[in-house]
């Protein structure tokens, strides 16, 4: 079935344009998970939201319309609206991962080798690697004291920072490594990153090591073994930018998958009173399979929702259950967008198309269905439903040609709980890449498609 491209529904095109510049200024300040929840907890705490936290400490009673958020360990944030409906009746949630892949320094990292002084990484999720070499790059992150100070790093992002990279072989003496395939053509423990080569004055041993040091210690009070207890992450330098001579699109870093996270918690705030309890829960680990304290395995979610129907009067275990069981979610995550370099991996009539509005995910997983929760076709249609009644444009599709590999999301690990999930999202061209793009329509096309499900499932 052959979709519309959704930009020919605007004739005026300035709410598109708006949506999408706040979500590119939101891509420029917020490059890790850390960065993600403490803007969005930011802005939700401004809307009226209040920490779960304190209204459990205080006692206060939770009555429908009233918003609280939890945040896990600053690195995953759930958002709540008690709906008029008991909880028991089912959820409306909105799962999105505001982790993107990257490369993080090892505990140990910094080092001297010929006078320059290096840092070592460890890439975090599915790369390629050879992508992230020649690059302007940023260091980003949090280094912990032993006294429990924590010390905010942003390195390569102002206008008169340094940024710092990779570099790669020269072509003239490049013949072996032009031979190899290209998983082996930037080994792993070749992405080192250079950051300095000014020996320190009267410093006989590292002495380029030592300077760096020493600025580390004059700008953020940190020694080296501080590095013990950090979250460094490199990742691409510069804002996110408009795209295309026409604008149409955004090139930034990390839309998998803030580009669902953001309007995702976009939705939220656009909503007052709802019928069944809202939720969105923005999780941490995605791209390494969901595990940890922060990811969306953890018993996270399920312990906030039992606190959140403890403080409205409505917990018992059995309700719980009830809850997570009759809830419906959409399980956003990045589609493939079909790209006209590489048609030979896609199937076009099941593919997501750059503008044609969110997409659809009825199962992802790889080739024969691996790993995929294989949404149900009555709650497809139910979905159909509403977003044809709100005017929302909406594709379906596959990652792509069923023996070409493969992907997974977090929706098969809500679905455990017997609710009703379905993958949707952005669709994106360059996925898992430095610089990643998205359509402008699409992006706002996902707003107006999860505002939709908060009101009218």
């Amino acid at each position: 079935m052959k979709t519309e491209n959704a930009w020919k529904k605007y004739t005026d095109k300035k709410e598109i344009f708006d949506f999408c510049g706040a979500y590119k200024e939101f891509m420029s300040r917020c490059k890790t998970e850390r960065e993600c929840i403490t803007e969005m907890i930011n802005m939700a705490r401004k809307a009226g939201y209040r920490d779960l936290d304190e209204i459990t400490a205080q006692g206060i009673e939770l009555k429908p319309g009233d918003k609280v958020y939890a945040n896990n360990m600053g690195k995953t944030l759930a958002m709540y609206i008690v709906g008029q409906e008991p909880m028991e009746k089912g959820m409306r949630i909105l799962g999105a991962h505001v982790d993107s892949p990257r490369l993080d320094l090892k505990q140990n990292p910094l080092y001297e080798d010929t006078e320059l002084a290096m840092m070592d990484t460890h890439y975090y999720g599915g790369v390629k690697k050879y992508q992230w070499v020649t690059l302007p790059m940023a260091l980003h992150g949090v280094v912990v004291k032993k006294d429990g100070e924590v010390v905010q790093v942003v390195i390569g992002e102002k206008e008169d920072d340094p940024v710092v990279g990779i570099s790669d072989l020269l072509i003239h003496l490049s013949g072996k490594q032009m031979q190899k395939n290209a998983a082996e053509v930037v080994e792993g423990e070749n992405l080192d990153v250079l950051v300095g080569s000014i020996p320190l004055t009267d410093e006989e041993k590292e002495p380029v090591k030592a300077q760096i040091l020493e600025l580390l210690k004059e700008q953020y009070g940190i020694e080296e073994e501080d590095f013990l207890s950090a979250e460094l992450e490199v990742v691409p330098a510069g804002p996110a930018k408009d795209y295309g001579l026409d604008r149409s699109m955004i090139m930034a870093y990390g839309h998998d998958d803030r580009v669902c996270a953001y309007p995702s918690f976009m939705a939220m705030l656009a909503q007052d009173k709802v019928e069944y309890t809202s939720v969105c829960l923005l999780v941490d680990k995605e791209e390494i399979g969901s595990v940890g304290a922060t990811g969306m395995q953890s018993r996270f979610f399920e312990n906030t929702t039992a606190e959140v129907m403890n403080a409205a009067g409505q917990y018992s275990e059995l309700s719980l259950r009830r809850a997570l069981k009759n809830s419906m979610m959409l399980s956003s995550d990045v589609s493939a967008a079909f790209d006209p370099n590489y048609p030979e991996v896609m199937e076009k009539k099941n593919s997501a198309y750059l503008g044609h509005g969110i997409t659809f995910n009825k199962y992802t997983g790889s080739r024969g269905k691996s790993g995929s929760n294989d949404a149900n076709p009555e709650y497809i249609a139910r979905l159909r439903k509403v977003m044809e009644e709100n005017q929302v444009a909406f594709q379906t599709a596959e990652l792509g040609k069923v023996d070409q590999g493969g992907g997974g999301t977090i929706a098969y690990i809500l679905a455990n709980y017997n609710m009703e999930v379905i993958d949707c999202g952005v669709a994106v061209l360059n996925m898992h890449s430095p610089w990643e793009i998205a359509s402008k329509v699409d992006i706002y096309e996902a707003y107006k498609g999860y505002c939709a499900f908060l009101k009218e499932m």
